[in-house]
This record gives structure tokens, C-alpha cells and sequence, in this order.
């Protein structure tokens, strides 16, 4: 299993993307080197993926900010804080569900960092309020699998309707199977339509 650890390696995909799509190669035209996107494992990091689910990027950097400035980004401090405390951060109800959910699942994240993407997954899947969308983003910036992708991500759907002319944004499953050409570096290939979309829709696509 290949891990994206540093900048040379995202590098290496990238070029093996150009090389075998012409189209990738002119969005990397466009976007200049890509970012490498690695962030920490564990709590902290799932917990930021949550409140990202189905807002923009700046509405999610808001509420993260007040999260941080009152403290509510530990396990333990969202399991004992009140509803109207994570509410107050910009949290709706559901998400506070699935904040405390979280908090209470005692995930081991140190045994994540060795495992499988599918296994990955299934183990995060099982926490309410994390779909696969939220596991495979966790998979690819936390954990580096280089071979993941998120196509349900609605920013990489639009970035592949944008730069494969394609007559509609492609649905989840169309776009699993579009990437399986991009393999074994589909996570790079998600920075290249992240990068792609910034550009073209001049706001960001992930947080």
C-alpha cells in the first residue's frame, strides 16, 4: 500500500496522471504543483470532517474557528459538553449527534494507520454520521493512501464535469468507475481536480 508522505511522492503521481491523461496534464498546466495535503490522524481530524459534511469551505472554516477558540475539539470536551455549547459553534443538531458519537466510539486510530483502505472504511462507517465519503477523505489526508478517492465529493464531480466535457456532473458511481483508470494514484488525481476546480471556479473544493 503506497503512502503519500511527502511532496516528491504527489509529484510522482502527478507526472504518472500526465502521462497517461492528457486532460490531467493540462489541468497540472493550470494549477502549478500541487499541494500535499497530509494532516494528522485521529479524533481531532474525523471530528473536522464532520463538520465539513454538505457546507461550503467557509462556512466550515467558521464553525471549526469557534470549535478551537471554545475548546469543544477533544473527545472528551465534546462528550461532556452541552448541545446549546456545540450548538453555539454553528453545529446543528445532527452534527452535535454525531460529534458525541464520535467521541464515544473509541476508535483505535493507531491501528487505522496500518490498515487497508477497505478496512479503513468499514471501521469508520460504523460511527454514526461518517459515510464513506468522510472515511475516504480521513483515508487519503490523514492516513495518505495514495490509491483512494472520494467521488461523492460534489467539488471533484463538478472539477470532472469541467475538465473531461463531460454534459452533466457525474454521479458517485460514474465517478468510482471513471477513476479506476487513475489508479494506483486516484488521491493524486483528486488533488489535480481539487487544484482544477480552485481554478476554475476560483473557490476552494476541500477543506
Amino acid at each position: 500500500m503506497r503512502i503519500i508522505a511527502c511532496d516528491a511522492d504527489v509529484a510522482e503521481g502527478a507526472a504518472h496522471l500526465a502521462t497517461c491523461e492528457p486532460r490531467f496534464a493540462h489541468a497540472l498546466s493550470l494549477t502549478g504543483p500541487l499541494p500535499l495535503r497530509r494532516r494528522k490522524d485521529g479524533f481531532e481530524e474525523l471530528l473536522g470532517a464532520i463538520v465539513s459534511q454538505q457546507i461550503s469551505v467557509a462556512a466550515a472554516n467558521g464553525i471549526w474557528r469557534r470549535m478551537k477558540a471554545a475548546k469543544l475539539t477533544g473527545p472528551r470536551k465534546v462528550l461532556w459538553a452541552s448541545e446549546d455549547d456545540l450548538r453555539a459553534c454553528g453545529l446543528s443538531h445532527q452534527k452535535v449527534r454525531y460529534a458525541k458519537a464520535l467521541a464515544e466510539a473509541r476508535i483505535d486510530y493507531r491501528a487505522l494507520r496500518d490498515s487497508p483502505t477497505s478496512e479503513v472504511v468499514a471501521t469508520l462507517t460504523e460511527v454514526p454520521g461518517i459515510g464513506v465519503w468522510t472515511a475516504e477523505i480521513y483515508a487519503m489526508f490523514s492516513l495518505g493512501h495514495a490509491d483512494v478517492f472520494a467521488p461523492g465529493d460534489l467539488a471533484l464531480q463538478e472539477a470532472a464535469r469541467l475538465l473531461f466535457d463531460l454534459p452533466d456532473r457525474p454521479k458517485e458511481r460514474a465517478l468510482r468507475q471513471m477513476a479506476e483508470a487513475w489508479a494506483p494514484w486516484r488521491a493524486v488525481a483528486a488533488r489535480v481536480l481539487w487544484a482544477y476546480y480552485h481554478v476554475a471556479k476560483q473557490r476552494e473544493g476541500v477543506r
